[in-house]
């Protein structure tokens, strides 16, 4: 039945236990929703990445922590099921929102894979999109697409596929895990991709460390963001021939106020 955290799922268990996975937001504390604060606070083992798990110390005295690195999705989320399974209730948290990018989709298929029975919630929470989008004014006003640049997990041709459609299509684009110390080439790919058919002044903005202490916006433009200081806590948003700066703002008007108002140079 479902709780003031989420929407549980029991699937016919009648054990105590419960898994929640909690999207905290992108990063500071006024970020986080009401509903992942309780979610967090009303359970008896909090399981994340590290530095997430130190972002939200404010919520987790005298509660069990289980964390691991970089990379350790499999077993945070292993770990949190075996966990829930013994009947404790169980908070697995994920930057952003969970379901985006998140642990919650491993958690359902490891779930389903092992043919358990645990009740199941999931809390939704700001991305990192609508985070730098804030940032930036209103880019995302219109139809748009986030896709990741991290090959890690994804084959790079299918990202480039991808990257294909939505230039193709004209949509705006949030661009996660856009480069690292290694793994360069991918966002200047994009770069190209979207350059094929967009004009080099289209507007793109860059957020790092959004909702934090260290956040840096930079408004920039197609032919020279790349020469930016752009890493792995940095999103790129990439407009469309919708997209404007107005007045110091990244906006893609949706129309209500009459005549879109749109980058003059497409």
């Amino acid at each position: 039945m479902p709780d003031q955290t989420g929407d549980s799922r029991s699937h016919g268990s009648d054990r105590a236990g419960s898994l929640v996975c909690v999207g905290i937001g992108p990063g500071h504390r006024l970020d986080r929703t009401h509903r992942a604060e309780a979610a967090i606070l009303g359970a008896d083992v909090v399981v994340g990445y590290l530095p997430y798990l130190e972002s939200i110390a404010d919520l987790t005295p005298g509660k069990e922590l289980i964390s691991s690195g970089m990379t350790g999705e499999r077993e945070r989320v292993a770990a949190a099921i075996a966990q829930a399974v013994t009947g404790r209730r169980v908070a697995l948290i994920s930057s952003g929102d969970a379901g985006i990018y998140g642990m919650a989709g491993l958690a359902l298929e490891m779930l389903h894979a092992q043919r358990l029975n645990v009740p199941v919630a999931m809390v939704p929470g700001v991305t990192a999109a609508s985070a730098a989008a804030a940032c930036l004014g209103a880019p995302l006003m219109l139809d748009f697409a986030c896709i990741s640049l991290s090959d890690l997990l994804v084959p790079w041709a299918r990202i480039r596929r991808r990257l294909e459609a939505v230039a193709a299509g004209d949509i705006t684009v949030a661009l996660y895990n856009p480069r690292s110390q290694t793994r360069v080439r991918q966002l200047e790919e994009a770069a190209e991709v979207l350059a094929a058919h967009r004009p080099p002044t289209t507007p793109v903005g860059i957020v790092t460390a959004a909702s934090t202490d260290e956040e840096v916006r930079v408004l920039s433009t197609l032919d020279r963001f790349l020469h930016e200081d752009i890493g792995m806590r940095s999103l790129v948003i990439i407009g469309a021939s919708d997209t404007t700066v107005l007045d110091g703002w990244f906006v893609a008007p949706r129309g209500y106020y009459g005549t879109p108002i749109v980058n003059p140079a497409t």
